[in-house]
């Protein structure tokens, strides 16, 4: 395994990961333009300085805010699948992101024992609500992990605004590392005092135990739209009013979006290096607007000049 793999970084617990994320096609697409979908996204993220791909699993997510979703719901295809599949040209590791209430044990169970452990790993996510109905609980997921396949790289999800509301994320940062999470990706981030306090909390609760912090990868997405703007809000991330009050009434959302965010990234990473918490960043796009997945592109070439600069 090459010192500069993903898998690499995040087992030595290296700060400087870079990745990107997508959305596997919609179920019904066709096969052959499933195939030409994934040749033009290889394409366009060879271009860029990664470390590896997050492929993420797309769930219903209604039950957990009573507003109308802004951008329709749309199934996909199976993330595994859809990796396996049609991104062979990829030669990078790749975060497979599994929403396990969809899932029955044995669907979970022949995942993690075929997984590819030097090509692949996982980021498992629990039920949008606590009264979603679910097959596979997260608990059980992650017990699961232990029992059939624990050297199989697995990641947690963090929410910043869950600590804003509870205080108590970096907790369950640390209840999850005892279950065999090795590494941590955000929800998209805007908010940075709220994203700084967690980073705190997490590094210091772990020093006071005497363990090492993992790898925490922050989230960045751009906005460049009052609807994008809706949206971001009803998946429950955090925009502060005074930004979400700008991006609103400016004349180039996406180019506000982009200094705020770059802005963003640039303190995250002086705050992180200054304490010695191991640190990335993932970059993605939440809208199917042209004109913000090709910005998202070029906010992904900038945000790892960052980091490798």
């Amino acid at each position: 395994m090459s010192r500069n793999s993903l898998l690499s970084k995040l087992a030595d617990a290296r700060s400087g990961v870079m990745l990107f994320s997508i959305t596997p096609p919609r179920r019904t697409t066709a096969p052959e333009r499933v195939k030409e979908i994934a040749e033009v996204t290889v394409s366009r993220l060879s271009g860029l300085n990664l470390d590896g791909l997050i492929v993420y699993d797309i769930d219903d997510e209604s039950d957990r805010n009573p507003y109308e979703r802004p951008f329709p719901y749309l199934p996909t295809l199976d993330p595994a699948s859809f990796h396996a599949q049609y991104l062979g040209d990829w030669a990078k590791q790749t975060v497979i992101y599994r929403c396990v209430g969809k899932y029955s044990e044995d669907e979970l169970r022949g995942w993690l024992s075929a997984a590819e452990t030097d090509r692949v790993m996982g980021v498992f996510v629990g039920a949008s609500s606590g009264g979603k109905p679910v097959q596979t609980s997260l608990r059980r997921a992650q017990q699961l992990h232990h029992d059939v396949r624990p050297e199989l790289p697995l990641g947690a999800v963090v929410i910043g605004e869950r600590h804003a509301r509870h205080g108590d994320e970096h907790l369950r940062m640390l209840t999850k590392q005892e279950r065999g999470v090795t590494f941590f990706i955000s929800q998209v981030v805007y908010d940075l005092n709220e994203s700084k306090n967690l980073v705190s909390d997490y590094f210091y609760a772990c020093q006071d135990a005497g363990i090492t912090p993992r790898p925490l990868i922050f989230t960045l997405s751009l906005c460049g739209s009052p609807k994008t703007l809706e949206f971001l809000e009803w998946l429950g991330v955090q925009v502060p009013p005074w930004m979400a009050t700008e991006l609103r009434g400016s004349a180039d959302p996406l180019a506000d979006s982009r200094r705020e965010t770059l802005a963003i990234a640039r303190d995250l990473k002086a705050y992180c290096e200054r304490l010695g918490m191991p640190y990335g960043f993932n970059v993605e796009s939440v809208s199917i607007r042209k004109d913000e997945i090709e910005a998202t592109t070029s906010l992904a070439r900038e945000v790892a000049s960052l980091l490798r600069g």
